[in-house]
């Protein structure tokens, strides 16, 4: 009960950084007033051509993918597929479990493999590319390196270790309605929860932070 504990309170806090320190990093952002409007052409005219530009920016990443291919190829793999192990994951959270999270729940274990590859192809042109290299800070390398753990022994516990999942959602939905039930003590899945904390308790103070942007 000490180990379910210790994470309980451990989620607890990393949840409220979270929502509070990129509410408050958002709000501090949109209040720093803007001295200079600077258009960057071609620029739409109209109300729709400005929605259109910014989905084709949020979902397809346009402008990195003029910039450049590999790391517009590696950044939309990864983004894409961390997109889809958090929808497969909704199936913790959700009681009882929504059909589309049910019909989608064979993508995780390649999504999980799909998210380490692009990281690892981030993290090797942080590397390998001269200008880049030179730009990086040891905390950039930190953060995918922290990612990578994080997508690694996700993938691990799919193929690998085996974890109670029907005991670890329980933990979870107690953990949403007060009601503590046991954490399973698999050794993998704590090093996971452990990741997953420390990336919630850092993200509002990171480089990360350009997600709500």
């Amino acid at each position: 009960m000490i180990l379910t504990a210790i994470f309980a309170m451990g989620l607890y806090l990393a949840v409220l950084v979270l929502v509070v320190g990129t509410a408050f990093r958002v709000v501090h952002y949109v209040r720093i007033p803007v001295p200079l409007v600077i258009p960057t052409t071609p620029a739409p005219i109209t109300r729709t051509g400005v929605v259109v530009r910014l989905l084709r920016e949020v979902v397809f990443f346009e402008s990195l993918f003029k910039g450049s291919k590999w790391t517009w190829l590696f950044g939309w793999v990864f983004h894409f597929a961390m997109l889809m192990v958090l929808l497969e994951h909704l199936r913790y959270v959700s009681e009882p479990v929504w059909l589309w999270i049910v019909a989608i729940q064979w993508i995780g274990l390649y999504a999980g493999i799909a998210m380490c590859l692009g990281l690892v192809g981030l993290a090797v042109r942080r590397v390998v590319v001269d200008r880049i290299r030179y730009i990086s800070a040891p905390s950039d390398h930190l953060m995918l390196l922290l990612l990578v753990g994080i997508g690694a022994s996700g993938v691990g516990m799919k193929v690998f270790w085996h974890t109670d999942i029907v005991a670890l959602k329980a933990f979870v939905i107690g953990l949403i309605r007060f009601d503590w039930q046991p954490l399973p003590g698999d050794p993998a899945l704590l090093v996971h929860l452990s990741l997953v904390i420390v990336l919630m308790l850092i993200f509002p103070f990171s480089k990360l932070l350009h997600a709500p942007g």
